[in-house]
């Protein structure tokens, strides 16, 4: 049996586990580094552009966020912005954006909101009907002249390709002085705690390492599961569907966000691969796997569960509430064939009134899943990131929100496996490189 020694394994290719492989060989001393990915190439599933919805989140129209929390993503997706504007347009598309509100009690509520966010975001301004025809004229015609409009919107929006990107991260990281092993087509078999190292088997192949980071999105947990980790939590894997449409926006229009159903809210996306052409949605439905498009992962999923009394009662009783059965249950007739687009005309024509219910195309092959963690002690959804740090070993289930913040998670992945392995990162260089202010 073929046996390889590294100091560093990073199970997933994504975003995630590449920005960790980029930082790991350009600001610290380690010297060996293996990727494993099991797919044929860098991200195949929730990184690919089709499987998001490409945004690069700040915290200005996300409504949901509170300044704390917006300061704190800002601070992560500015280093993103950094790395794109530096290594190249074919990884973004620059766009304005906005977040939209609909009638007196939504405008009031972003009218007060924009007192504190504008000193977050200085580029952020209030703009009512007469900018908002100006500037996405679709969003006014047809509407109903008495009620009332109000958007906050900046010029500072960007429509990331992060499987572009995540390539990009990938072929800098070979362009170190560091061993680097990309090994596709490997899935681990298991992870075995060998005293100070760790074991992966593949076939008739073993990789040791002095330290893991597992970066498989839903499948990290399943991996901690098998080491003893985060046995009280589940996932409630959300897959997020998209209608496209001819182009009928300029830029990226959100809604106002429930604060218990975070990046819910219907939303108009640009395609960065298509300009010609308009997403809306997400179309959420909670499906029993952890890969859209891999039944077979619905193995892993029934799994996690390890037929547990506590991890039933918790999922009946998140679904049970409301807010919850409500969105479900409308999600799951907006995917219904050929008849849900018309369930779902009624929710984007409050983006633009005078959309036809034929001009909807359901995006076949767009999409990914959303894995909400779900703690089986308190019965809770868990919406920010997640993230289990055991012995030598990082398990990241979901950041929060998503690849925005790759390169912030990354860092802080990063420091922790140098203490790990009592190597040295460069923090100050990598500052100078990320850090705005």
């Amino acid at each position: 049996m073929n046996m390889k020694r590294y100091q560093v394994a990073i199970i997933g290719a994504g975003v995630t586990g590449t920005s960790i492989l980029y930082v790991l060989s350009k600001y610290t001393d380690v010297k060996s580094i293996v990727l494993i990915e099991k797919y044929s190439g860098v991200a195949k599933v929730q990184s690919a552009s089709t499987n998001n919805s490409q945004t690069l989140h700040f915290g200005d129209i996300e409504t949901h966020y509170t300044p704390e929390k917006a300061k704190k993503v800002k601070e992560a997706a500015d280093m993103v912005r950094i790395y794109v504007e530096k290594h190249g347009r074919h990884l973004y598309r620059k766009f304005h954006k906005m977040a939209l509100a609909v009638g007196k009690d939504e405008v009031k509520t972003l009218t007060e909101r924009q007192k504190v966010f504008s000193k977050i975001f200085p580029k952020l301004k209030l703009i009512g009907r007469k900018e908002l025809e100006k500037i996405e004229p679709n969003v006014v015609k047809g509407r109903d002249p008495d009620v009332e409009l109000a958007a906050a919107f900046t010029e500072d929006g960007y429509a990331v390709n992060y499987g572009k990107l995540s390539e990009d991260f990938v072929k800098e990281a070979q362009r170190s002085d560091k061993e680097i092993d990309i090994l596709f087509n490997t899935s681990i078999d298991s992870i075995i705690k060998k005293d100070k190292h760790y074991l992966l088997k593949h076939k008739n192949t073993e990789i040791m390492a002095d330290a893991v980071i597992v970066a498989a999105s839903a499948n990290s947990l399943t991996f901690a599961h098998r080491l003893g980790y985060g046995k009280d939590l589940i996932l409630l894997p959300v897959a997020g569907d998209f209608f496209c449409v001819p182009k009928l926006l300029n830029g990226k229009v959100y809604m106002m966000q429930h604060p218990d159903l975070p990046f819910a809210a219907i939303h108009g996306d640009p395609d960065v691969t298509n300009p010609d052409e308009t997403r809306f949605g997400p179309i959420a439905k909670v499906i029993p796997v952890l890969e859209k498009r891999n039944y077979a992962s619905s193995i892993d999923f029934l799994k996690l569960f390890r037929f547990r009394w506590s991890a039933l009662m918790s999922l009946l009783a998140i679904l049970s509430k409301p807010v919850y059965y409500r969105y479900v249950f409308w999600n799951f007739l907006y995917g219904i064939p050929f008849i849900g687009k018309y369930f779902f005309l009624k929710e984007v024509r409050k983006i633009v009134p005078s959309l036809k219910g034929s001009q909807l195309k359901y995006g076949r092959g767009i999409g990914g899943i959303r894995p909400q963690v779900v703690d089986t002690k308190t019965k809770k959804v868990s919406l920010g990131e997640a993230k289990i740090v055991g012995d030598r070993i990082i398990f990241n289930i979901t950041p929060s929100p998503g690849a925005s913040v790759c390169l912030k998670n990354a860092e802080e992945d990063v420091r922790k496996v140098c203490e790990f392995l009592g190597s040295t990162f460069d923090q100050k260089r990598f500052d100078a490189e990320f850090k705005t202010g």
